[in-house]
């Protein structure tokens, strides 16, 4: 089997188990602030939790709204809530159905790159084959995973 498949497919099946993270939304004030405000902390605590100042942590408040926090300081400020932040990518799908749409369309413009040219040169191929070159491109394009697949197109 493919080495990039198969990769895939285990990265798959160990995203697959997040999926029902989709649809978790953050809170309208945040992580931060929804769990420090269900434990009672109020923001001079975390301050003092942190060893920083109150201004830092509504700093930080409004920097994880802006999306704009580092990834270090959710760390740190998740260890003082007594949670455990957790980062990762969800694939809305799979990554072998990404790749394979992905694989489609490139295939597709490659044939009708080529159609265009074979019929200026009066040599078209039939609906029929036509067909079966495009699932033979597509074969090959996942079989190969060619570097420029994700180029703009």
């Amino acid at each position: 089997m493919n080495k990039k498949k198969l990769i895939r497919e285990q990265l798959d099946a160990s995203l697959q188990r997040l999926s029902p993270l989709l649809d978790v939304t953050a809170p309208p004030k945040g992580w931060i602030r929804a769990i420090r405000d269900a434990l009672g902390m109020t923001a001079r605590q975390l301050a003092n939790r942190l060893g920083v100042a109150q201004q830092a942590v509504a700093r930080i408040e409004k920097e994880e709204l802006a999306g704009s926090v580092t990834i270090k300081t959710m760390r740190r400020i998740s260890e003082c809530l007594d949670c455990v932040f957790v980062y990762g990518f969800v694939p809305r799908t799979s990554l072998e159905e990404t790749v394979a749409r992905q694989v489609k369309k490139v295939a597709a413009q490659r044939l009708a790159q080529a159609s265009q040219t074979m019929s200026l040169e009066n040599q078209a191929l039939s609906r029929r084959e036509n067909e079966q070159a495009l699932s033979d491109l597509v074969d090959e394009l996942i079989r190969s995973l060619p570097s420029n697949l994700w180029n703009k197109s």
